[in-house]
């Protein structure tokens, strides 16, 4: 298996990160008003209905919780593009494998060390 250059990891992956870091930012941004805390006003809608708005309130906050979590790493993967250590095993310095990247290019442990 040849290793391809950083330049050719860059151009394979620096587009797919950047796009899915937009898409993360625009869903975090339209699940805004899901996550605004529920009003308690018992004239305007029942104990019931509020219940359900404040489980729907907490499942909108944990997505989004998982979202920052995505968007940090692809952060973290694009500044390793940058400084050249993208695609390389965090825990033994071994190359990742492309079809592995490809699947997820945030990983930073090859098939050995995940495991």
């Amino acid at each position: 298996m040849s290793i391809p250059t950083d330049q050719e990891i860059a151009l394979r992956y620096r587009g797919r990160l950047l796009a899915e870091a937009q898409a993360v930012r625009t869903a975090s941004a339209q699940s805004a008003l899901d996550r605004r805390p529920v009003e308690l006003d018992q004239q305007s809608v029942g104990r019931l209905s509020r219940m359900d708005a404040m489980q729907q309130q907490a499942m909108a906050a944990a997505q989004d919780t998982r979202r920052v979590a995505r968007l940090r790493a692809i952060q973290a993967a694009i500044m390793r593009l940058d400084d050249g250590s993208f695609g390389w095993c965090s825990e033994c310095g071994d190359f990742i494998g492309l079809s592995r990247l490809d699947l997820d290019p945030v990983l930073t442990c090859c098939i050995g060390c995940a495991r």
